[in-house]
């Protein structure tokens, strides 16, 4: 069993032998080391972040991360790096691509572990093409506001003619041809846009 406390271990440290320093006296007359939190949040800080060795092309990225973080915040910390976009990543660790969903922990990803970043040409294709579609849809749809703003404006000088003809006035027929060109050609612009956001759709169905 443990031994009880000398008096002379505690008896210079002001009569109190709770205050021996490095020690603790328990209930009983037991003395037992004390826990020294400031070193134990040190050692926790130091094994909570790992570094990783990350060879892109011909060039290695050291990158200090969470070792529970996953690997798609890992390739957001890439991103500052490469340039590249996080969709456009793969990673890949002793000789497999890991998905940005799996964590470094659980993959047994340790510090000075070294991985592999390729380029995803196939993700960044698919992801210019629906910035594109996107861009597209974005345009298709302001020149169709500003062709129903034309056409309105065509509308109320069709209207003026008729109230002008209803007075007994003497249409003109330049106006009137005019008029209805403007209309016509607004009206095949529009139909062509409707018709391309179609095709589109179209094939973006097809494509699923």
């Amino acid at each position: 069993m443990f031994s009880r406390v000398r008096k002379g271990c505690v008896g210079n440290q002001g009569n109190n032998p709770n205050n021996v320093a490095g020690w603790e006296l328990r209930p009983g007359g037991m003395l037992v080391q004390k826990r020294n939190s400031d070193t134990n949040q040190t050692s926790t800080a130091s094994v909570s972040t790992i570094n990783v060795k990350v060879k892109y092309i011909s060039s290695y990225h050291e990158i200090r991360i969470s070792y529970q973080a996953s690997f798609g915040e890992l390739k957001k910390m890439l991103t500052e790096h490469t340039g590249l976009h996080p969709q456009d990543q793969k990673l890949i660790f002793k000789k497999k691509e890991r998905d940005s969903k799996s964590y470094l922990d659980v993959e047994r990803v340790k510090d000075g572990s070294k991985i592999t970043l390729v380029e995803d040409i196939a993700s960044r294709e698919r992801r210019m093409l629906e910035m594109l579609k996107k861009a597209n849809t974005e345009k298709a749809s302001k020149s169709m506001a500003e062709i129903s703003l034309q056409v309105d404006k065509i509308a109320e000088q069709v209207a003026v003619l008729e109230a002008d003809a209803s007075k007994g006035g003497i249409l003109s027929e330049k106006d009137v041809n005019n008029l209805t060109e403007m209309l016509m050609t607004k009206l095949i612009r529009l139909d062509d846009i409707v018709a391309v956001r179609r095709f589109g759709i179209a094939e973006e169905r097809a494509g699923e």
